[in-house]
């Protein structure tokens, strides 16, 4: 944190000078006070006022605070004066100051996974891509590893894959059919995976198959999944789950969902001849040219296997039968109505997909059915076949229907992605979230959570913006204008169920570097559970579009109460080294 004195100089039309004082940085009022209070009146704060201050003020749990109070004391101590630390002495204002904007030791959110995790995986939000292998658009880019490796990295635990033969029908190519997209070998795919799976979390990876293959083609997946995943690889304990496993008992175990092979058979037959690929076979989530291609004669586009399908599964065992055991979690094609695609069977488990158009279509007709069926069975949402830039799409209805498995472009920025990675800031980036106990619950007569009901306010958050610090060590002088310092302002969103929603933002500080806003915002909160806030700063331009300087979004449940330094990341949710705000947070 930058405390000097001086100016900065701006040259404008290469003869006059413009000088702007630099602001002294300086505890807010609040800040002060709390360190009065706690520190009972001194010129120093010890181990035990500080532990006082962290459980009163802060809401952290007593039982560590004494530990943490201390490690506290002796870090700020060593950062700030490179000395052994005199835990008899404490903080001083501006160490407790240096304390409280530092993020590692004072973030809005816990970086431990702190949810049960011994549910079945239906009881999850879990953090789910689309087409991972592309490196840009969805009609020429690339396809590669690379942005299945960085989506490992941070923290994704689904990874689609689109398998195609090769045009010799010897090998296996992972790409986006019937586009300009190049190929990339699965066995690449698959090595990667192996080998970034749990770099960052220790939970499963499942990886969703878009099957486009022959038996033959199929029989050789198997055998390549197993020789590069070895042990890591998981074989349900029986063809049709009653259940799902936990994430815990999966830990460290790389998981398979995708049609079994009869399924990928029967759709061969039932399609336009036109649209098929060499070897005559198509998925139910393939584009072609960026549209979406229906699979059948059903209103929306979904994968469903009836219980007739299934049950003739059963007799055709010697179906690739390599393949076939490899499969946790089944998924198929549209039978009949939605109605009957959502029903819930008490002996079987399975996966359903809509596309974002199907989902909003469902929503309006089956909101509860949809409800009913992600309490046992997994419902995957994917992206309209028209986002041929690899855009996003608001992620919140998807979450407020239950749906585990709300699949984004993670490669590219925006809005809705930032929401993304917000919602799985949530129980320590592991990438699973524990769904809100209102989602599973059903009442005595069977009935679920109906998410068009009107809802009262549960409780309302206040967020009191202080100040910020940082932009100097990141940005050049004339980053964000040329003849003067920046006017920073912050924006503070609550994104969530459609009543939740709402946006404030601060007065604008002109020509400053350390921008101090000392504003309060409250927001009342229906379903708190799901909301998220957004915090987003923005550099005002007279001429021109606002500049970026910085955002995040984090998960409301999490959000820890009383002062807090927010860390702020780019447009691709990279972290700034030091950008960061001054907060509190309350609820009331």
């Amino acid at each position: 944190m930058t405390s000097s004195t001086g100016s900065y100089n701006y040259k404008m039309f290469k003869y006059f000078n413009r000088k702007f004082k630099i602001t002294e940085i300086e505890p807010p009022k609040d800040v002060r006070e709390a360190f009065l209070r706690f520190s009972d009146g001194g010129t120093h704060m010890g181990s035990d006022q500080l532990r006082r201050f962290l459980v009163e003020h802060q809401g952290e749990p007593g039982g560590g605070a004494a530990s943490e109070a201390d490690r506290v004391v002796e870090q700020v101590l060593h950062t700030r004066f490179h000395l052994v630390p005199n835990r008899k002495q404490g903080l001083a204002l501006d160490d407790f100051f240096h304390y409280l904007f530092r993020d590692d030791l004072n973030g809005p959110i816990s970086c431990q996974v702190h949810h049960d995790m011994t549910a079945p995986l239906s009881h999850y939000f879990i953090y789910t891509g689309h087409n991972s292998y592309l490196t840009g658009n969805q009609l020429s880019s690339d396809s590669s590893d690379a942005p299945i490796i960085r989506a490992l990295q941070r923290g994704v635990r689904v990874i689609e894959l689109d398998m195609w033969p090769d045009s010799d029908k010897n090998d296996i190519l992972v790409l986006h059919g019937r586009t300009l997209t190049s190929p990339v070998t699965l066995e690449k795919c698959l090595k990667s995976i192996k080998e970034y799976a749990f770099v960052k979390s220790p939970y499963p990876v499942i990886i969703t198959l878009e099957d486009h293959l022959t038996p033959e083609l199929q029989a050789k997946v198997a055998e390549m999944a197993t020789k590069i995943f070895g042990d890591t690889l998981h074989y349900p304990a029986a063809d049709f789950l009653a259940e799902f496993p936990s994430p815990e008992s999966l830990m460290n175990r790389i998981i398979i969902s995708t049609k079994l092979p009869k399924e990928v058979l029967e759709s061969k037959s039932s399609k336009d001849k036109s649209l098929l690929s060499p070897t005559g076979t198509i998925s139910s989530e393939d584009e072609a040219g960026g549209k979406e291609i229906p699979e059948s004669t059903s209103e929306f586009d979904c994968d469903y296997m009836s219980e007739s399908d299934q049950d003739c599964e059963d007799t055709n065992t010697n179906q690739t039968p390599e393949y076939r055991r490899l499969i946790t979690i089944h998924a198929g094609k549209p039978k009949g109505s939605l109605k009957e695609a959502l029903r819930v069977f008490e002996d079987k488990v399975r996966r359903l997909s809509l596309s974002e158009q199907g989902l909003e279509k469902a929503a309006s007709s089956h909101g509860t059915d949809l409800v009913r069926f992600s309490q046992r069975n997994i419902l995957r949402v994917y992206p309209k076949g028209t986002r041929v830039t690899s855009s996003n799409y608001n992620p919140h209805l998807g979450w407020m229907h239950g749906a585990q498995m709300v699949a984004f472009n993670m490669q590219g920025h925006g809005k809705w992605l930032w929401k993304m990675h917000g919602m799985f800031r949530a129980n320590g980036e592991c990438g699973y979230v524990k769904k809100p106990e209102f989602l599973m619950r059903q009442g005595p007569n069977k009935e679920v959570h109906d998410p068009k009901r009107e809802h009262i306010v549960k409780k309302t958050l206040k967020v009191r913006v202080y100040m910020g610090d940082g932009w100097h060590l990141e940005f050049s002088p004339t980053h964000f204008d040329t003849f003067s310092p920046p006017d920073f302002y912050t924006k503070v969103h609550i994104v969530g169920v459609p009543g939740d929603n709402a946006k404030k933002k601060t007065r604008i500080i002109e020509n400053d570097w350390f921008p101090i806003w000392d504003d309060e915002f409250e927001f009342p909160l229906t379903f708190p559970e799901l909301a998220l806030l957004r915090i987003e700063v923005r550099e005002h331009d007279r001429s021109e579009k606002d500049d970026f300087g910085g955002q995040t979004c984090l998960p409301i449940p999490e959000l820890k109460t009383g002062f807090r330094a927010v860390p702020l990341y780019d447009k691709k949710g990279e972290k700034y080294k030091s950008v960061k705000l001054l907060m509190r947070f309350q609820f009331v």
